[in-house]
């Protein structure tokens, strides 16, 4: 269950500005269905360049529903000019927060307004620009290049939440980390060099990626894991709390820990939990 704020349940359950606006001065399409999330956002718009109204049609989850409402509140009453400064990040903290794996949601509104934006004033609509990087969602490098830059973001986990890039087969990892690495600077050794690493060079980077990819996810059922031993290519664990003799356990080890250990560290690690 998404740890979702009260406000965020009240502009689910009870969405504002639901429908079309047959005579629309400006409409934006962003998402599809295929994918999962798909917005269309209508645009009223007076001689003074003001929002006199906005409605929204949806498909999609809690979070993007409740996205898609509080921006109408939002821009509803605002002249353009100020329309046009709202982000995600807004959207969010008009919300009172959205869950991490749920920020595309805020995402998807903002550029859902930008497109409207654009269709008011008679703007072509702008070709794909960039190069796909992820086939499964079609989203460029460019768009992964601009979440990682108006976010802060640091990890594929975190350009997944913003952008659902990397959310399919995962085969755009590697391009996504590169795009990160180039971005933030960071030097990282990448295929072959991988397996040159020293040993204690490998136990630092378990580590890291055990507690800042891992750990804050099991942490959030009350769960936890805890590295325990290094041994060549093999990881010993150990569960904590409600992971522990957990009925699916074998399945966090082998889709959660080892997955991201070998997606950050090295593909050749393997995983084992110590018991007891």
């Amino acid at each position: 269950m998404w740890d979702y704020t009260e406000k965020v349940k009240e502009y689910f359950l009870n969405p504002r500005n639901v429908g079309e606006i047959a005579d629309a001065d400006g409409v934006g399409e962003v998402g599809s269905i295929a994918c999962g999330d798909a917005l269309t956002l209508y645009l009223k718009i007076d001689e003074n360049e003001r929002i006199t109204d906005a409605k929204f049609k949806t498909f999609g989850c809690a979070s993007a529903i409740a996205s898609s409402s509080a921006l109408t509140e939002m821009i509803k009453g605002l002249p353009l000019s100020e329309a046009e400064k709202i982000t995600n990040d807004d959207i969010v903290r008009f919300l009172g927060g959205l869950p991490r794996q749920k920020m595309h949601c805020s995402v998807m509104g903002r550029e859902a307004l930008e497109k409207a934006i654009a269709n008011y004033r008679g703007e072509e609509e702008k070709a794909v620009e960039g190069t796909i990087v992820c086939e499964c969602f079609g989203v460029t490098d460019r768009e992964i290049a601009r979440a990682i830059r108006e976010n802060g973001l640091t990890t594929i986990e975190d350009v997944t939440n913003f952008t659902k890039a990397g959310g399919g087969c995962q085969k755009c990892h590697e391009k996504i980390q590169e795009i990160i690495d180039d971005i933030t600077g960071t030097c990282r050794p990448r295929n072959a060099e991988r397996g040159t690493m020293t040993n204690i060079e490998k136990i630092k980077k378990i580590e890291a990626t055990l507690n800042r990819e891992i750990r804050p996810l099991l942490q959030q059922d009350g769960g936890d894991v805890v590295l325990v031993d290094v041994d060549g290519n093999t990881v010993y664990v150990r569960f904590q709390g409600t992971c522990a003799g957990c009925q699916i356990s074998q399945v966090t080890l082998k889709d959660t820990v080892e997955k991201k250990l070998r997606e950050l560290v090295t593909p050749e690690l393997v995983v084992q939990e110590v018991r007891g």
